[in-house]
């Protein structure tokens, strides 16, 4: 199933987001990594509404257990 406009609009901002929020430790590459993989992990579920704020949230705690762990 092909991401929608909205949810792919959605998912850039949260990129944005991030960067604006981990621009001090992690690089553009790291945070668009780290949502591809959150977003990955919810390909093919039906209710699509949430995806983003998960994505988020998905990605926020990668980015911080990396900083914890020193990666």
């Amino acid at each position: 199933m092909a991401i929608n406009v909205r949810e792919e609009e959605a998912i850039q901002a949260v990129v944005e987001r991030l960067t604006d929020a981990y621009h001090t430790t992690r690089t553009r590459m790291e945070i668009e990594a780290a949502v591809t993989e959150a977003h990955t992990f919810f390909k093919g579920r039906p209710v699509r509404d949430f995806v983003p704020v998960l994505v988020e949230r998905k990605a926020r705690a990668a980015l911080d257990n990396a900083a914890s762990t020193g990666h």
